[in-house]
């Protein structure tokens, strides 16, 4: 009996969920939100910033969402300072509102679903 030749053993890649959409993603793909210490909300684009953190997607509506409504200060569980939230709306009008994905499709926000969405082959199937 042969063995069975192995390749390369498949790289880890960690997953995160998008406060606002739900969405499961590499975390290399979402943007960190932070709660330092000092009590202050920042983006955290590193990811290795001290302190509790919240990752949302790249797209501008995702940001919206967050922002808009308790989500943000929940998942950090603080409030999040006129001043900190003019900081983050800043940062989320620099973002696109959609994703490009490597299929040539776009991603959409956190209202719709994308082609390959767990969510959606549930409800067709």
């Amino acid at each position: 009996m042969a063995k069975a030749v192995k390749g390369p053993r498949p790289k880890h890649v960690p997953m995160r969920t998008c406060i606002a959409c739900r969405q499961e993603r590499g975390k290399r793909e979402l943007v960190r939100v932070v709660r330092t210490p000092s009590a202050t909300v920042q983006v955290d684009p590193t990811g290795k910033l001290a302190g509790r953190g919240a990752y949302l997607c790249r797209m501008r509506p995702c940001w919206e969402q967050a922002l808009q409504g308790q989500r943000l200060s929940v998942a950090l569980k603080t409030t999040v300072s006129a001043e900190d939230l003019a900081t983050l709306r800043a940062f989320a009008a620099t973002l696109p509102e959609t994703l490009a994905t490597s299929s040539g499709r776009s991603a959409t926000g956190p209202s719709g679903a994308r082609a390959g969405d767990r969510s959606q082959r549930n409800i067709e199937n």
